[in-house]
C-alpha cells in the first residue's frame, strides 16, 4: 500500500504537529479545520517551529520551504476524501470524532486508511461505525509531535495486517519509533501516565504538598524532565480529565476515579497553558502556582 497523500482533521496542537512531520518526510498534506483562523495560525506555528529546527541545524532552510509548500489547508472536510491516509486529530470527544467519520465516509476512496490520533477512546468502537473497520487504526502521536519519538499504533479487533504495516511504514519514514498497543482504554502511555498525574492532583487536593513541592519532588527525586502538574498544564487539564474518565468508565476500577480538584479546575475553565491558567498562572513573566 503506497501512501503519498495525508489528510489531517484538526489544526490544533496535535494536528499542526502531525502536518509538520508528515510534510518534512515528503508527504503531501491537506490540513482541515472548521476555522480559517485556526488554519492560518497552524501555518504560522509550523513555520516558527521549522525555523527553530533550521536554526539548530536539524533541517535546512530549503527543506523547510519545501515542506511548507507541501501543506495545503481547507475548511471543507470532504476535500480530504481522495487522501491515501486520513488522521483525525480533533478534540478528545467520541461524539465529535464519530460525526467527522460519518461526514467523510461517502467521499473516501475504497483503499483509504482511516485513523484516529485519540489518546484513549476505543479504536474498535470508532471503527465499527465506518464502512472499513479492517482499514481503521489508532495512530497516536505524542506531544509535541516534532520532538517526541514515539507513535502508538493501535489495532482494532478488525484491523488487517496490511493496514498495520502501511501505518508502521509511515512511522519509519518519519524517523520515529512505533509501539504496538492493544485496544484497551488509554493504550500504553496514558494508561501509565494519567493515573500518575491524577495521583499528583490528589496529593495536592489532600494537602500533602503544594504545587511547587510536588513538581520539584518528581523532577529532582525521580529525574522527570517536568513535574506532573506542570505536565498536566502542558497537556491540557480537560484532556487529562477526559482520559481519566475513559479509564474509570472503561475499566470500572475505582483507582481511576478522577480527582475532584481536577474536575473543579476544568469546570473553572482553568485548563492549563492554553487558557493561561491551570495549576500554574501563566499570565505574568514567570509561571506562578495557583495553590
Amino acid at each position: 500500500m503506497d501512501i503519498q497523500t495525508i489528510g489531517i482533521v484538526g489544526a490544533g496542537q496535535m494536528g499542526n504537529g502531525i502536518a509538520h512531520v508528515m510534510a518534512l518526510a515528503g508527504y503531501d498534506v491537506l490540513l482541515n479545520d472548521i476555522s480559517e483562523e485556526a488554519l492560518a495560525n497552524a501555518m504560522e506555528v509550523m513555520r516558527g517551529n521549522m525555523s527553530r529546527q533550521a536554526g539548530r541545524g536539524k533541517i535546512t532552510e530549503q527543506e523547510m520551504e519545501d515542506a511548507l509548500t507541501r501543506i495545503k489547508t481547507t475548511v471543507t472536510l470532504t476535500d480530504l476524501g481522495p487522501s491515501d491516509l486520513i488522521i483525525e486529530a480533533a478534540t478528545e470527544r467520541e461524539k465529535i470524532k464519530e460525526q467527522i467519520f460519518d461526514a467523510l465516509l461517502p467521499h473516501l476512496k475504497p483503499e483509504t486508511i482511516l485513523t484516529s490520533n485519540t489518546s484513549s477512546i476505543s479504536i474498535t468502537r470508532l471503527a465499527s461505525r465506518t464502512d472499513r473497520p479492517e482499514k481503521f487504526m489508532g495512530f497516536h502521536f505524542m506531544n509535541p509531535v516534532p520532538v517526541m519519538q514515539l507513535v502508538e499504533l493501535i489495532r482494532g479487533i478488525a484491523t488487517d495486517e496490511e493496514t498495520f504495516k502501511a501505518c508502521q511504514d509511515v512511522v519509519t519514514r518519519l524517523n520515529k519509533t512505533s509501539a504496538s498497543a492493544e485496544d484497551f482504554p488509554a493504550f500504553i502511555v496514558n494508561r501509565i501516565l494519567m493515573p500518575m498525574i491524577n495521583e499528583a492532583v490528589y496529593t495536592l487536593y489532600e494537602g500533602v504538598g503544594s504545587v511547587k513541592s510536588i513538581d520539584s519532588s518528581m523532577k529532582l527525586g525521580a529525574n522527570h524532565p517536568m513535574g506532573p502538574l506542570e505536565l498536566a498544564d502542558f497537556i491540557g487539564l480537560d484532556t487529562c480529565l477526559a482520559i481519566m474518565n475513559v479509564l474509570h468508565e472503561g475499566l470500572a476500577d475505582t483507582k481511576y476515579r478522577p480527582c475532584p480538584l481536577l474536575t473543579k479546575y476544568v469546570e473553572a475553565g482553568w485548563l492549563g497553558r492554553k487558557t493561561n491558567r491551570g495549576f500554574y498562572d501563566y499570565r505574568g513573566d514567570e509561571p506562578v502556582p495557583t495553590r
